[in-house]
């Protein structure tokens, strides 16, 4: 349009057209950059097996072990457990087992043994209480063998000839021989026969008792 043309326009009032706004270009787009220029690779760090394909997973199968652990599996040099190897680890327990259950009986035997002796002691002392024959004064020394040696007790004349026919006995209470008559020697002897020192049978030869006779010399290396 000429300067005429536009100043006679102007003239009869109109305006010009308004000039479009001129906008700034993007920095990526005034380089000649796509904006995102990370656009096309990958996000995040890559796995460390992905980066080389040639070499396998080195991640070990769950429980860390060939087999699982389980019995019958693999042993640590590979083969697995027989059934020979199963049934001889099974006997060895058994018998371990029954090893251990035997300590245990000969133990609780071994203190029901020691229970019943201390309890026949306690009943034989009351029975023998106040009940003893010994004769303070006595000079005549009765030999007897008991528990492996020779031992001896004092009576008097009268008591060597009782002692000897029978009708009286001797027991050992509490490291002392006490002589007692032939009933309570049979009564003690039900209780608890171990305390039985002396107990002659008048039948019996003569020559099966050979300390009968205080004469009778005990050897010098003897062991009381």
């Amino acid at each position: 349009m000429s300067n005429s043309l536009r100043d006679q326009l102007m003239g009869l009032g109109f305006k010009p057209a308004p000039k479009p706004e001129r906008t700034a270009p993007a920095k990526d787009e005034r380089r000649g950059k796509p904006e995102n220029r990370h656009a096309g690779k990958p996000q995040g760090r890559p796995d460390a097996r992905s980066a080389d394909p040639r070499k396998p997973d080195q991640r070990k199968p769950h429980g860390g072990k060939p087999g699982g652990g389980k019995p019958g599996g693999p042993r640590p040099g590979g083969r697995p457990q027989s059934r020979e190897d199963i049934d001889l680890a099974k006997a060895y327990a058994i018998r371990a087992q029954r090893e251990k259950d035997e300590r245990i009986a000969a133990e609780a035997a071994k203190q029901e043994e020691a229970r019943q002796r201390r309890e026949a002691r306690a009943k034989l002392a009351e029975l023998v209480k106040d009940k003893s024959l010994n004769d303070a004064a006595a000079e005549i020394a009765r030999h007897f063998p008991y528990g492996g040696k020779i031992k001896r007790i004092y009576v008097n004349e009268a008591q060597l000839k009782a002692l000897n026919a029978g009708e009286l006995g001797v027991l050992q209470m509490d490291g002392r021989y006490l002589l007692v008559t032939a009933e309570l020697l049979a009564q003690a002897e039900a209780i608890f026969a171990p305390a039985v020192a002396l107990k002659i049978d008048p039948n019996a030869p003569a020559e099966l008792d050979p300390y009968a006779d205080p004469q009778y010399q005990v050897p010098d290396d003897l062991v009381w």
